[in-house]
């Protein structure tokens, strides 16, 4: 029996990691303890509880990207917050420390250290943040999602998913596709284009597609297009006579599972949990890295567009023309659509989530050896 706690919040790119691996520790090592840790301000606040886990909270310790008077406070929130998290331990009895980066991760990290507590990390993204790339550096294992992540010791084992999404792995999207597109009121003998930028949307994306919609629907492409909960103004579905392709706009998906299983082809972002799941599912996809950050969301794309996998367009040159050019093309055949996803699934095999908390059960137990 093993009692884990596991760190990592914020967005969903580090919640839905987090929460896959505890199933799966719940799964592995029924006897033992699950505990998360997470600021008030992260979407963990919810998601967490939801998933029927016991969370806590620590003050969340931002890192200034610039040199203004926040960056001296930094010190005394991160003391403050390393205290926190240490009692969090202390409580649990951690065995060993699970972290998957962002704010509330480097906190605990220390705290760990500390306490020479096993510390296991998991970088989703190809170019790691700031506390998995020093975590790295005393971790007993690192982990990471994408090949030649830039990590000391690093070892890919992918991105744990959510349930649903490595069931839809192992099931076939093809077995599902009926169904999903019956729910969404798509036809079965079109093809498919989802279109999502993620929870909030992506304006971009969004005002490409609107642009590009006539353009599709006559090429007899149908659009499932998630344009999230700020961008859904109550809009209409829109069927083309002549083709019967319809466009579906939808505020927000719960279950990502039957979109991507209704798919043919996806258009996106390109966050790391958006690029795994897509691969993991066989879904072959059009990346639009948001143009922000330090360029990881370009090298999330980087495995599946090098594989044949994925297509790539920079957020600055996506337009109507661009979309229509890029997409009509290859939606329109069949044999090649196949192949992308073919070569999406090579690179990213399912079964992350019991890779992850295997490594991390083998960790806690070589330390109380």
């Amino acid at each position: 029996m093993v009692n884990v706690v596991l760190a990592g919040g914020g967005t969903a790119g580090h919640t839905s990691p987090l929460i896959a691996t505890a199933e799966q520790l719940r799964s592995l090592d029924p006897g033992g303890t699950v505990l998360c840790i997470g600021t008030p301000k992260g979407l963990e606040t919810r998601v967490i509880p939801e998933a029927g886990l016991e969370l806590r909270l620590i003050p969340p310790v931002p890192m200034p990207r610039r040199i203004t008077a926040e960056l001296f406070k930094v010190p005394l929130r991160l003391r403050t917050a390393v205290r926190q998290a240490g009692r969090i331990l202390d409580d649990a009895h951690a065995d060993v420390v699970v972290g998957f980066g962002g704010y509330v991760s480097m906190p605990v990290y220390l705290a760990a250290r500390r306490r020479r507590t096993p510390v296991v990390i998991h970088e989703q993204n190809a170019l790691p943040g700031l506390a998995n790339r020093v975590a790295s550096r005393f971790a007993a294992a690192v982990l990471t999602s994408f090949p030649g992540t830039p990590l000391r010791g690093a070892r890919q084992v992918g991105l744990p998913v959510r349930t649903a999404i490595a069931e839809l792995a192992e099931q076939g999207r093809a077995s599902r596709r009926a169904a999903a597109r019956a729910e969404y009121g798509l036809r079965e003998d079109l093809p498919v284009l989802l279109v999502s930028g993620g929870s909030s949307g992506a304006r971009s994306i969004n005002s490409a597609v609107i642009e590009a919609r006539d353009d599709l629907l006559g090429a007899g492409v149908q659009v499932l297009h998630v344009l999230g909960m700020k961008n859904f103004h109550g809009d209409e579905p829109v069927v083309d006579e002549s083709t019967g392709a319809g466009y579906h706009p939808l505020a927000y998906v719960d279950d990502m599972d039957n979109a991507y299983a209704a798919a043919d082809f996806m258009l996106a972002r390109s966050g790391a949990g958006t690029v795994v799941e897509t691969a993991v599912v066989g879904l072959p996809a059009l990346m639009v890295p948001l143009p922000i950050g330090n360029g990881e969301q370009a090298r999330n794309a980087g495995p599946l567009v090098d594989a044949g996998a994925a297509l790539l367009v920079p957020d600055a040159e996506l337009d109507r023309d661009r979309l229509v050019r890029e997409l009509v093309p290859v939606m329109r055949n069949a044999a090649r659509v196949e192949r992308m996803g073919a070569a999406a699934r090579a690179i990213m095999p399912p079964g992350a989530a019991e890779r992850v908390a295997g490594a991390v059960l083998e960790e806690a137990r070589r330390g109380t050896a």
